[in-house]
Parts: structure tokens; sequence; C-alpha cells
């Protein structure tokens, strides 16, 4: 009852209230600045789009430069570090469901673990990120691409199972 509280309700309060709010620059840097206060640990200069829900944020450990776009869910523990990206509908949970008297519906939650996603990387619209995920620094997850596997640094993955498909090359223009 005392993470409802302190971070779980508030949090949920503060993007309510800031939901109508358009999704420009200004609104989306005070909907992330108000919401920063409600994470296990929360770097600066965070943003943040409409209709994201966060579950369990007590939980989550975020770095600097974050931007998360419209409608992504977060649920459990997760650490993002500085300077990722997030395209819009994203889903990352690191726990999943068990089986129990005949169904998924009486079976509660398993966590397996904290899920990653390391400096630099850019996750594209539409992917998830399940328990046992993680993403590399400096990486990109393809769009509409399902994680269930640790990537390596520089790399880029996508599909449905996510599989390897090349290095990351740095712009030099």
């Amino acid at each position: 009852m005392k993470n409802n509280l302190r971070y779980f309700w508030p949090m949920h309060f503060v993007l309510l209230f800031t939901n109508w709010l358009p999704d420009n620059i200004i609104f989306v840097r005070l909907r992330g600045f108000l919401a920063s206060f409600f994470f296990k640990k929360c770097g600066k200069n965070l943003r943040i789009g409409r209709n994201i829900t966060f579950y369990k944020p007590y939980d989550m450990v975020l770095g600097d430069n974050i931007y998360i776009a419209l409608g992504s869910w977060f649920n459990g523990e997760i650490e993002i570090e500085n300077d990722v990206l997030f395209g819009p509908y994203c889903m990352i949970a690191s726990s999943n469901h068990t089986f129990k008297n005949g169904s998924y519906r009486f079976g509660g939650n398993e966590n397996k673990g904290k899920v990653l996603i390391g400096s630099g990387s850019w996750v594209g619209g539409m992917c998830t990120i399940v328990a046992g995920g993680s993403v590399g620094k400096r990486c990109l997850l393809a769009s509409n691409s399902v994680l269930n596997v640790k990537m390596n640094d520089d790399s880029i993955y996508g599909g449905s199972p996510a599989k390897f498909i090349g290095f990351v090359k740095e712009d030099l223009n």
C-alpha cells in the first residue's frame, strides 16, 4: 500500500491530468518532469508522450535524456540507461503470467528479472520486450519486433521473435 500511495497513484494522477495536452516539445518535457518524481530513480530531461502506462514505477530506474513516445506500456523491474528513444506503442514487461487451475487468469505473475535497455539505443515503434530480453548499448530494435533475448552492443535486431540483422554503423555526416 505504501508504494501505491507514494508512486503508483500520484504517477497515474499526473499522467491522467496531462494527457489532454498535445505532444509538443513543451508539454512532453512538462509531463516527463512531473512524472520523474515517482520512479525509483530518474535522471534529467525525461520526455513522455501521451497515453503512457507505468506499472510499478517504484521498480524502474531511468537515466538522462530519455524519450518515450505515445501509447507505450511499461511493467516491472526495468532499467533504462542514458540517451534512449522509444517509438510509439512499445511494451516492456519484466514478468510473465503463470498457469494455475487450468487458466493463466488465476496464475499470477512471476518476475523473470530486470529488463535492461542500454545507453544510446533506439527501440522502434510497436516493439515488445518481454521477460528475459535486454537491449545492449547503441542498439536498434526494429519496429514491430518481439525481443526475448539479450542483444549484443552495437547490433540491429528485428522480427518476431527478434533476430540479429547486422551491426550499427555510425553516421559520420
